[in-house]
């Protein structure tokens, strides 16, 4: 881990809307995407992620007039992942406004993809998305679509992989660990960072404050990203008419209530599915406070 830590919202977009859900299932609307992206971006987000949950399952194409309205309100750095299976897909959603593009599913199909987009547009536009399921044995496995089909192959060797092909950058997903609250697999960050020379996001799992400081400092994560904690607080900001009079935090209508009684409960009811909902100052703020180093 070198230099500063980078803190990093999650948008997971369906259709035109932000949603949230609990290892990668059972979602609800959270937001339109411009509008939360423009909120995170004013309150201090280094970078962001926009993540299609759905184009790589249905083999379609990202959806480039979300990712325009996305970058025009949010001047910051912005990942876009989701359905991306050609050059052409990657050159499109460049030309769109993104800075980066992450691939998972078409990395597995046709590896080569990732040299040749490295080539192409450089290594440092290229991020190896790897969605990571930890088997009851130990072992952490590839999944791909979005979590949703299994491939067998091993997480530590694939990153290497990926990193030898010209991916300049990991971003880690712990399917077992997202939307859950319990922190993240800070273990698995770690054997990842340990192994590859490149930095790597940590995705999946925030709970709290503290959950920052332990990925980084014992995981070895570059960069973290967050949804829940995040989205949650400013659904539930004290100041709510400040919020409505400049976001709209649902469908763009008002802040949905009950969404944010869905985080607090857990899916399904399961209380201990839960979230210390906190703003990206605080974050930042922590991390400072526990002698890392933070763009402020």
């Amino acid at each position: 881990m070198n230099g500063l830590i980078r803190v990093v919202p999650r948008l997971d977009i369906k259709g035109s809307n932000i949603v949230k859900g609990i290892q990668f299932d059972g979602y609800r609307v959270v937001g339109l995407a411009e509008e939360v992206a423009e909120l995170y971006y004013n309150e201090g987000a280094d970078e962001l992620i926009y993540q299609d949950t759905v184009a790589s399952l249905y083999r379609r194409s990202i959806d480039l007039d979300v990712v325009k309205k996305t970058a025009k309100r949010a001047f910051i750095p912005l990942t876009v992942a989701g359905g991306l299976r050609t050059l052409e897909d990657i050159k499109s959603v460049l030309r769109s406004g993104a800075d980066k593009v992450a691939i998972n599913t078409a990395a597995v199909d046709q590896p080569q993809l990732i040299r040749e987009a490295s080539r192409v547009f450089g290594s440092q536009c290229i991020v190896a998305s790897l969605e990571v399921f930890r088997r009851y044995d130990g072992r952490c496995e590839i999944w791909t679509d979005y979590g949703r089909q299994r491939t067998g192959i091993e997480a530590i060797s694939w990153a290497k992989k990926m990193v030898e092909l010209g991916a300049g950058e990991i971003m880690l997903s712990s399917i077992n660990q997202e939307g859950t609250g319990r922190g993240y697999d800070w273990e698995l960050t770690r054997d990842i960072s340990t192994n590859v020379p490149v930095p790597v996001i940590a995705c999946g799992g925030a709970g709290s404050v503290d959950d920052f400081f332990v990925v980084a400092s014992q995981g070895g994560a570059s960069a973290i990203s967050a949804s829940s904690i995040f989205h949650y607080h400013y659904a539930k900001s004290l100041d709510k008419e400040h919020l409505k009079s400049r976001y709209c935090l649902r469908s763009g209508q008002q802040i949905d209530t009950g969404n944010v009684d869905f985080m607090m409960e857990g899916y399904g009811g399961i209380r201990e599915f839960q979230v210390m909902p906190a703003s990206i100052k605080k974050v930042k703020s922590a991390l400072l406070e526990a002698g890392m180093r933070v763009r402020v």
